[in-house]
């Protein structure tokens, strides 16, 4: 066994030490190996009652993080070698903060309180205070919706942070690329993808053919409205003819204009629709938010 892979052999192994074990029922398992690139351990964690991990040798706060993000309560079952044999150890992560991971291995982690559903809108209050504000989580629900994201699909999110966060935890098998043109937006859009584990994010930006080298073509492309629009739709579609937009405007002006912008980049038929949330303030009166414009459109149809 190698440090950075763990074959289907080695799967079925780990498989059954843990079957032969202890009491835990591996029928509806989730198999996660983090020593690939951009699998998310903490979002997963948080979905599924029972994580059979593998990693390499290294992470030195991965417990730490965990606990961090509210899972102190998982139990962590596991063994101190790197094959799967020997006796078998159990913990709670909030009383392993303060180790690390010293073999290539596997490692269950149960989640009593998991979340076996999709969860839309997650409060801005849990997400990084900075320089960016946020759009409300109501309105980003139903953003995220529109992006239609499923496990796998790739992502790009342009001036969008908080829903580069939410994407990421809703799509781990899925590569997520975050443009933030702004430097301290880019600050405080690094400090969510720590706080949150997201490893599935690449951060850059700006759009061109050079920072885009090497990452995954996007399925789907989410952004916000701004000078330099066209210009990002029409390089998205040279590298996905069939790409997905979902765009963010607060300006009339510009969502009126969205049918010939299409039609210039031979998208047909566009769907333009506006959302608004009110709420009712303590004083028993509503209060309007911001009511942007959404705009859903795919090319080569």
């Amino acid at each position: 066994m190698t440090d950075a892979m763990f074959d289907n052999s080695h799967i079925i192994s780990w498989l059954k030490y843990f079957s032969e074990n202890t009491k835990v029922d591996l029928e509806h398992v989730k198999i996660l190996d983090i020593t690939k690139k951009n699998k998310n351990l903490i979002p997963t964690v948080e979905a599924h009652r029972c994580v059979l991990v593998f990693t390499e040798a290294g992470h030195p706060d991965i417990f730490y993080k965990m606990y961090m993000a509210g899972l102190g309560e998982c139990e962590v079952i596991y063994n101190e070698g790197s094959e799967p044999h020997g006796p078998i150890k159990s913990d709670k992560v909030s009383n392993m903060i303060d180790r690390g991971i010293n073999a290539s291995a596997g490692m269950i982690i149960l989640n009593p309180t998991n979340r076996s559903t999709v969860k839309f809108g997650m409060d801005n209050a849990a997400l990084a205070t900075g320089s960016v504000r946020y759009v409300g989580a109501e309105i980003r629900s139903v953003i995220l919706s529109k992006m239609q994201i499923i496990e796998g699909k790739n992502i790009c999110v342009i001036s969008g942070e908080s829903i580069v966060v939410e994407a990421s935890k809703m799509d781990g098998e899925g590569s997520i690329i975050a443009v933030e043109y702004n430097s301290n937006d880019r600050k405080t859009l690094e400090e969510n993808v720590d706080r949150f584990g997201l490893e599935n994010v690449t951060i850059i930006d700006h759009v061109d053919e050079e920072n885009m080298k090497g990452l995954a073509v996007p399925d789907v492309t989410m952004l916000v409205s701004s000078a330099s629009m066209e210009q990002e739709m029409e390089y998205m579609i040279s590298i996905n003819p069939n790409m997905e937009f979902v765009i963010y405007t607060l300006d009339f002006v510009t969502a009126a204009q969205m049918p010939a912008l299409c039609a210039r980049l031979g998208i047909r038929d566009p769907e333009i629709i506006q959302i608004s949330v009110s709420r009712l303030t303590t004083k028993n009166t509503y209060k309007q938010e911001p009511a942007p414009w959404l705009i859903t459109c795919k090319a080569g149809e």
